[in-house]
């Protein structure tokens, strides 16, 4: 009897080894992995200049508190913000701290420096922010909230791209909007273009923050360093994690300068946020993907990757669309894809689901393209043989 909670669905695959884009398990099995351990490994496994940086690291200070100055903070920090519309920056451990915190700054900056009472945010349904009371109660799938309750207030879902609901939703208790620019985890669904133009100038009409979740859309992997970019609009707070440190847990929430004085000393914190180990794997994941040009070339992949996908899937009658952005792509099915991952399982190739009805894959960065033609290969094979199936 295992000694861990019974909380993961594990696969029946134990991964010891990885490398780039491979992966190998305890039978010694290789696997292509275009799941990246949920978009976490964006520079592939084991990077060599963020091993480096890690390594380097280990030799001289793990953790001291943030009482103190961390040099790796600061320049990891001005890494973000020099390439980003944000102007600070605060470190944490994961994506729901990262969510948690955005949450907290913009109830704080409505009422301590701007002196009113609001604290409802806006979501959307088939959201996913993360796992703590807070964000899995501004998450929009209820099947996350289940046995939780009482859970807290102050969060409104309304449909993704309806904007006559959002304005409907607004109300003199209102903070922010809460935003995916795509959907990951509910079925990668992404926002409209002018959808996203007129949140943005609602939320300046009402006096509201945007609050964009970046946690898996950021760091290259929709092609932009940031998902935001692809829209021509800024938010107040964004959040980031998976991608940051390339494996190691680290999560970041960024915001504009009228914000910063919401989180005066003493205001919120984290002993293990920041640390000089998380920061060095921060500052060798920005730099190498800024050197590697990596959201240029997950744009160019993603582009290959879903045009491949469509010839090679045309006219099958289980497969319902395939969309995404970057490398960020869902293959939405006519039904339940858990057996399709199996198979994939089976034949060498790692992905994940996208809610019952979604294959989501998420390659690293800088896959090649031999890789995309592995992957599409083994990928049209089982689906072709799942509807040559149901016809018989």
């Amino acid at each position: 009897m295992s000694s861990l909670f019974p909380n993961y669905a594990r696969y029946p695959i134990t991964l010891v080894k990885g490398k780039g884009s491979r992966l190998w398990d305890d039978q010694g099995k290789e696997y292509l992995d275009f799941m990246t351990g949920i978009a976490v490994t964006g520079l592939g496994h084991v990077p060599e200049r963020v091993k480096n940086a890690l390594v380097n690291q280990l030799d001289q200070l793990w953790h001291v508190s943030n009482l103190f100055h961390i040099p790796n903070q600061e320049k990891a920090a001005r890494l973000l913000t020099d390439n980003s519309c944000a102007d600070a920056v605060f470190f944490c451990n994961s994506g729901a701290e990262a969510n948690e915190a955005a949450i907290k700054l913009a109830r704080r900056y409505h009422q301590k420096v701007l002196g009113n009472r609001r604290y409802e945010i806006i979501a959307f349904k088939q959201s996913f922010h993360g796992r703590t009371l807070a964000t899995l109660t501004a998450t929009g799938q209820d099947k996350v909230k289940e046995g939780f309750l009482p859970l807290p207030e102050g969060f409104v879902h309304v449909p993704l791209n309806d904007l006559a609901a959002v304005e409907a939703a607004i109300t003199d208790k209102t903070a922010a909007i809460l935003l995916e620019t795509i959907q990951a985890e509910g079925g990668v669904h992404i926002v409209d273009q002018a959808f996203a133009t007129a949140v943005r100038e609602l939320c300046d009409r009402h006096g509201l923050l945007l609050i964009m979740d970046e946690i898996q859309t950021g760091m290259g992997r929709t092609g932009k360093l940031f998902s935001y970019e692809h829209y021509g609009i800024e938010p107040d707070i964004f959040t980031l994690a998976k991608a940051i440190g390339s494996g190691f847990p680290v999560g970041a929430m960024l915001a504009k300068a009228p914000l910063v004085p919401a989180f005066a000393a003493g205001s919120h914190g984290s002993t293990f946020g920041g640390t000089p180990i998380a920061t060095a794997a921060v500052i060798a994941t920005i730099e190498t993907m800024l050197q590697e040009k990596a959201p240029e070339r997950a744009a160019a992949s993603g582009e290959l990757l879903v045009g491949r996908l469509k010839e090679a899937l045309k006219g099958l009658p289980n497969v319902v669309d395939v969309r995404g952005k970057g490398l960020l792509v869902g293959i939405e099915c006519a039904g339940p894809v858990a057996g399709i991952v199996a198979e994939l399982q089976q034949r060498g190739l790692l992905v994940i689901t996208a809610g019952p009805n979604v294959l989501r894959l998420l390659p690293n960065l800088l896959v090649t393209a031999e890789e995309i033609e592995e992957a599409v290969s083994l990928i049209s094979a089982v689906l072709a043989e799942q509807a040559a199936a149901a016809t018989h």
